[in-house]
């Protein structure tokens, strides 16, 4: 199912936290919605999903509008709010079949898709404790399970892996790519790296205006610098004429003994060459890392110097 954002604007009194936002997925694709805390993410998606009204504008999902269709619109989507609320006091289980009854299921079909969300997302172990008993990451899952109860045509996700540990975020950006071809997902982030592992595209909202709506590839041309490269030996008396002699470094600084920063065109990573030139030494790395982009780089980039 196709989603459509016409003139998308939210004013509080003088304040304009969206302002006339015009974007469309096609159905099946998975797109990133990246921006700073307060750049208007979350009442973005407030509004797709019906939740929040706009005061200007509207969104259309196939052929059903949020202001004209807001039943329809919320049969046909799943939303995780950022703040993930549930009811506490209910168990894994009953949760996920109060919300399934809400939608229409019932009897062997609902007990059917019950027990598929709560192995999709790992809840097996937890489904029969109270949701107040659960720890973040967990409360985490239910809500996505919970938005994927009836099964629907688009995926409204906001910061869906925020609070999750390592593994966890793994987990769940696995399930997010599996519905790739089969649900129109937007899930919004503020961790740049995030959206790079999920989606093809991202849209970048910066003072509650879309300053960029490119691929991912197109988006990593756009915002190329310098990498940095840091790295730490276990002996002093590493050489560094060779690392030095490569065309794209551009300097090497030395912080101590054993620990140097170096300077290179973005062009191509150096890091496998300074792993294979410790091993020709003898000289173990004790740390080899590049710094990433951070998403202040990226908005000075793309925003132009405003951030």
């Amino acid at each position: 199912m196709n989603l459509t954002a016409e003139n998308l604007t939210k004013r509080y009194g003088q304040q304009v936290a969206v302002d006339q936002l015009n974007f469309s997925l096609t159905s099946g694709e998975i797109v990133g919605f990246l921006g700073p805390n307060g750049a208007g993410k979350s009442t973005t998606l407030k509004m797709i999903t019906a939740y929040l009204p706009p005061t200007a504008g509207t969104v259309r999902l196939g052929n059903y509008s949020i202001t004209e269709d807001s039943l329809e619109v919320r049969r046909n989507i799943g939303y995780l709010a950022e703040s993930n609320p549930l009811y506490l006091d209910m168990y894994v289980h009953e949760l996920l079949r109060f919300t399934g009854k809400i939608f229409g299921l019932k009897g062997k079909a609902l007990t059917a898709r019950i027990n598929d969300l709560i192995e999709m997302t790992g809840l097996t172990r937890e489904q029969h404790k109270k949701i107040e008993a659960l720890s973040k990451g967990y409360r985490k899952r239910v809500g996505l399970a919970q938005a994927l109860i009836h099964d629907p045509a688009v995926l409204i996700l906001d910061e869906p892996t925020d609070g999750l540990d390592v593994f966890q975020v793994v987990e769940i950006r696995n399930l997010i790519q599996s519905f790739a071809g089969k649900k129109t997902i937007l899930f919004s982030s503020h961790i740049l790296s995030e959206v790079e592992a999920l989606a093809a595209r991202v849209m970048i909202i910066h003072k509650g205006q879309i300053i960029a709506d490119r691929t991912i590839k197109e988006l990593s041309a756009a915002i190329e610098t310098d990498q940095v490269v840091r790295l730490e030996t276990e002996k002093p008396g590493f050489d560094l004429r060779p690392i030095e002699a490569l065309p794209t470094v551009k300097s090497i600084e030395p912080q101590t003994a054993t620990t140097f920063i170096i300077r290179a065109e973005a062009s191509e990573d150096i890091r496998k060459f300074i792993y294979e030139e410790s091993v020709r030494q003898g000289n173990t790395l004790l740390s080899l890392s590049k710094d990433e982009v951070s998403l202040e780089d990226l908005f000075r980039k793309v925003a132009g110097g405003s951030s």
